[in-house]
């Protein structure tokens, strides 16, 4: 308490009535979404993050687990990593079932919930591993300047958001939309990508570089698909219902074929598709589909025009 007088006295500001108009924000707030008597407790993004870690050691131990494992004691690793980090999953995915809910996260429905997700999350795990090897080889194939597959493991921010993303895909999947959305933003603030989980990515993608990629909730991308930096697979516009809120879930994001490959900075919008094996240039502005085997650069759009 002296010290509180102390300070107040050094800088002349009056810590408890600031303390008082702040709670008294936060129960207006929590008065407005009618969860004044118990606020719910949401999923801790410093949880998730260690759990993308663990779950990411435990895809692949020899290179993002303990080093020096030996053969030996790898399978004890992984099974030891993946109970750990599935029962802390499954924490925050109770506290997502509860709030979503309004139920207590450790009621029986909410605890059966979260242990049937956790269930299917776990049997996805194998093939999470086999859609991030081909991801990792496209990475190796496409860069000239990668040295070896482990070197993209663990340096790319392409492949640390493609991680990121293949987990939050299946949890979104699964029915924890604001758990994946989380760990989504964890791998957004980390590498600048901006992928939503419930975009849909084929096998052996590829961000090279990453910064300010960002690809939209309804984009469907195919397999063998390149995308550079500052690409954007948004929507073109926001549909709002009579009352004037958004329109949400509506399909307004492109469909990405196979094998397309889209330079740096370009900008895509709506629910258009770019058809197998076509290649976007760099800083393009594309409302239209474009067929398959297209090549548009800005001088084709120029002409268009």
């Amino acid at each position: 308490m002296n010290n509180r007088r102390n300070e107040k006295a050094s800088t002349g500001l009056s810590i408890d009535g600031i303390v008082a108009q702040l709670r008294g924000l936060r129960n207006h707030s929590l008065e407005l979404r009618e969860r004044l008597d118990k606020p719910p407790k949401l999923p801790s993004r410093t949880a998730l993050a260690a759990v993308v870690e663990g779950l990411s050691a435990a895809l692949f131990p020899n290179r993002l687990g303990l080093p020096d494992l030996d053969e030996d004691g790898i399978d004890a690793y992984v099974g030891h990593t993946l109970d750990t980090h599935l029962r802390g999953l499954k924490k925050q995915i109770r506290r997502e079932l509860g709030f979503r809910s309004r139920q207590d996260c450790y009621s029986d429905p909410v605890q059966r919930q979260a242990t049937q997700l956790i269930r299917g999350f776990a049997n996805e795990l194998p093939k999470i591993r086999q859609l991030l090897d081909t991801d990792i080889q496209a990475a190796f194939e496409g860069d000239p300047a990668a040295g070896s597959s482990d070197e993209v493991l663990v340096c790319y921010p392409g492949i640390n958001a493609i991680i990121h993303h293949r987990i939050a895909h299946v949890l979104y999947g699964l029915g924890a939309p604001l758990t994946a959305r989380m760990i989504a933003e964890i791998a957004h603030s980390a590498t600048g990508i901006d992928i939503h989980p419930g975009a849909t990515i084929g096998e052996s993608f590829f961000i090279d570089h990453g910064t300010g990629v960002v690809i939209g909730e309804t984009a469907v991308i195919g397999r063998h698909v390149r995308v550079y930096q500052a690409v954007t697979l948004g929507a073109k516009r926001f549909p709002k219902n009579p009352d004037g809120s958004l329109v949400k879930g509506n399909l307004r994001h492109p469909i990405v074929e196979d094998d397309v490959v889209i330079y740096a900075g370009a900008t895509i919008l709506g629910r258009i598709t770019l058809g197998k094996g076509s290649t976007i240039g760099g800083n393009v502005w594309l409302t239209e589909s474009v067929p398959p085997g297209s090549v548009i650069t800005q001088q084709h759009m120029q002409q268009q025009n």
